[in-house]
């Protein structure tokens, strides 16, 4: 039987084929990828040397025989990470995962069946948004302020849902260091949401891989989890504190829910080498780890912001997150980023289109994620400058570039007739 045999038996719900990978592009603006200047490599050469030779005999047993749970070492370490954002749990509240993806599908499949009603914030992780679509879910998404989710129009949302009988089953919300739009939910909205929970019987999902990489914020709230562990479920992730590669990531709940989601996860395990690795750097380096590593985010992040500014000037807008890796960039109205996407590729600069980031597509469509840690400093500066100048190509958007003036306006005619898209 040929291949092309073979795809006319594939399940009507497979997803349509990838294209082969190419390669990355030069001005790499897309995706969750890290630093690579920050990655110890010397560090983790002698954690890795150190710990096998310690340990690994036990790489000839399923889960290093230390249970289901994961590495015992690992788990340990991030219970005592855990505490600097409020959660008290031991080791025996932790799950080990395949980076914080599987923690994703695993806590989905447990809590949502086809048809169940779940909120998402406004702008969210688009792979979440791919998996609840893929299991037939009921999606709402919640508007945003400034200060992450607007618990107002929330419990509006909530509300309505209650009274024509479709109870929401679950908020999923990225409370610190939202992603895409970097913001951190305050202590009141946290409150009143576990307050929400309670009342309205849905279970909080809190996803919080960026929390470590924090630089700006002075007081950051504790986990919700931390708040109000019998209706909240926790994850995780290392990939931005180290790098995404290393598929290291955890789940937190109390054992009632822990134990389900250890019976759904039926991989025999996650990397082992990862875990152990994992383990053993961060033990001894993970608070130095961390200034190093938001010390650089930060310098990129400002490199980035100049030159949009330099670029863009106030025809765009952008709130600044304190920390993080992406910048949530807004262009004006009438702008669909979406037509900017395969010119800009064809140049090599790949972004985001906002779109993908929204549980209604169309509200983010003149919106785009930048993510600014992969590229040098220098590559960010002159990828923002290819960026614009391709704008200017295709839509004869910005007018004004570098502090010049274009020689020429292709503006349309919303722009023309004085329509204000500058006001920052």
């Amino acid at each position: 039987m040929s291949s092309s045999g073979l795809a006319k038996l594939v399940t009507a719900k497979s997803p349509a084929p990838t294209q082969r990978f190419t390669g990355l592009p030069k001005y790499n603006f897309v995706g969750g990828h890290n630093a690579p200047e920050g990655i110890p490599v010397l560090e983790l050469t002698a954690a890795a040397n150190s710990v096998l030779q310690r340990e690994g005999h036990l790489l000839a047993l399923y889960n290093l025989s230390h249970g289901p749970l994961g590495y015992q070492p690992l788990r340990e370490f991030v219970a005592g990470k855990l505490a600097g954002r409020g959660i008290s749990c031991t080791s025996d509240d932790i799950l080990i995962t395949s980076g914080s993806t599987q923690g994703l599908n695993l806590v989905f499949s447990l809590f949502l069946e086809q048809g169940s009603t779940i909120v998402v914030e406004e702008f969210t992780y688009s792979s979440v948004l791919n998996r609840l679509r893929n299991q037939e879910v009921e999606i709402i998404g919640a508007p945003l302020t400034e200060h992450g989710i607007d618990i107002v129009r929330l419990e509006e949302l909530l509300e309505a849902q209650h009274k024509k009988g479709r109870p929401v089953r679950m908020v999923y919300t990225i409370p610190t260091i939202q992603n895409p739009t970097g913001t951190i939910m305050p202590m009141e909205s946290r409150e009143r949401l576990v307050a929400l929970a309670r009342q309205y019987n849905f279970v909080i999902f809190e996803d919080e891989c960026y929390a470590d990489l924090i630089w700006a914020a002075d007081g950051v709230p504790p986990s919700i989890y931390s708040m109000a562990p019998d209706v909240t479920v926790h994850i995780g992730s290392f990939s931005k504190t180290l790098g995404p590669a290393l598929r290291v990531g955890y789940a937190i709940a109390e054992w009632s829910i822990l134990s389900r989601i250890v019976a759904l996860k039926n991989d025999a395990g996650s990397g082992a080498i990862d875990q152990m690795v994992v383990a053993e750097y961060f033990s001894h380096h993970f608070s130095n780890h961390l200034v190093r590593l938001t010390g650089i985010l930060d310098e990129k992040l400002k490199v980035m912001s100049e030159a949009i500014d330099a670029a863009f000037g106030s025809g765009v807008s952008y709130h600044v997150p304190p920390g993080g890796i992406f910048l949530w960039l807004k262009f004006p109205d009438y702008i669909d980023v979406r037509k900017l996407t395969a010119p800009a590729l064809a140049a090599g600069v790949a972004f985001n289109p906002g779109p993908e980031w929204s549980a209604n597509g169309e509200a983010a469509r003149s919106w785009m994620r930048l993510c600014f840690a992969l590229p040098s400093k220098e590559i960010i500066a002159e990828g923002i400058r290819k960026l614009s100048e391709i704008c200017y190509a295709e839509i004869g958007f910005p007018e004004i570039s570098g502090n010049r003036v274009r020689s020429q306006s292709r503006l349309p005619e919303s722009k023309m007739n004085g329509d204000d898209i500058t006001a920052r």
